[in-house]
């Protein structure tokens, strides 16, 4: 009995890329080990290379990613080691290297999927040598047990494979190597989030994936553990900034080059949802003296 012409083509579809279906169970998942996609790197990186090309836009919304490095430099500082070379994962522009000194290591080397945002700053001098690689944090390009300390600063957000990450990164640490990273937690923007839904809902009938996913506070212990690292230690902190609106705050946003990549995203917002999305904002989470403000959760491990 022969199957309709639409079932034998999506048949052959299927054996082209599962197999004959005569492969042992552990074959076939064998091939089957790509991550789910959750974002679009490629329209990640164009949008980060859009961001800094931009250079005085790019340059006047350094003060989230400026402070949080800061606080990253803290906690390695807080390790009383100096290091020959640390190496940073999704450095953006530099914002970690302007908070290090030649104290506490000799060199950064300083990776980055986003040619344009890495050599941004080409020109600036900084306490510690740098070396700039064009690298995607989702296939790191260092031989295991090669490297003293790898730290990430607010680009973990934007990884699919977060648990394979975390291995690739424990797989280059030497024994004793440390690893700190510094990611938006899952309360990042909930003021954002919720003004947009209930505008979505106002005007769409519907909900829209406009704001990206976050990671669970509870789940990074888990994932450091996954990835079999060990003495894994978790802190969480809030950095809140005031806008003078809801459409400030999204300028901002993807001033840093953080618009939203998630790979069934729409190609735009109405006019009308935005603007009622920034009236629901406002008077939901308003300042009295007009502003809003913006939360971002920061989950440190």
């Amino acid at each position: 009995m022969f199957a309709p012409i639409g079932l034998r083509r999506g048949w052959a579809a299927a054996v082209r890329r599962y197999g004959t279906g005569k492969e042992t169970a552990r074959e076939f998942l064998g091939k089957t080990t790509a991550p789910f996609e959750v974002f679009d790197r490629r329209a990640k990186r164009l949008q980060r290379d859009r961001a800094a090309g931009r250079m005085a836009d790019s340059r006047d919304v350094d003060y989230l990613r400026d402070e949080v490095a800061a606080r990253v430099a803290d906690r390695l500082l807080d390790i009383k080691r100096r290091y020959h070379t640390v190496v940073e994962l999704g450095c953006g522009c530099g914002h970690l290297a302007k908070a290090v000194d030649d104290d506490m290591m000799d060199r950064l080397i300083m990776c980055e999927m986003s040619p344009q945002m890495l050599h941004r700053d080409g020109d600036v001098k900084y306490a510690v040598e740098v070396e700039r690689r064009v690298m995607d944090e989702e296939a790191l390009q260092f031989d295991d047990a090669s490297l003293d300390a790898v730290v990430s600063s607010l680009a973990m957000h934007w990884v699919n494979d977060l648990p394979g990450m975390l291995t690739q990164v424990r797989r280059a640490l030497v024994p004793d190597g440390v690893f700190i990273g510094a990611m938006f937690g899952g309360d990042s923007l909930f003021e954002l989030r919720s003004s947009l839904l209930l505008a979505d809902t106002e005007r769409d009938g519907g909900v829209a994936a406009r704001v990206s996913p976050l990671t669970d506070t509870r789940d990074v212990g888990s994932l450091l553990n996954r990835a079999g690292f060990t003495l894994p230690t978790v802190d969480i902190d809030s950095i809140v900034v005031n806008y003078p609106s809801m459409l400030h705050l999204v300028s901002d946003l993807n001033a840093m080059g953080e618009g939203n990549a998630v790979v069934q995203r729409l190609p735009l917002i109405k006019r009308d949802t935005l603007l009622a999305a920034a009236a629901i904002y406002k008077e939901m989470y308003g300042n009295a003296d007009g502003t809003v403000p913006a939360t971002f959760q920061i989950i440190y491990m």
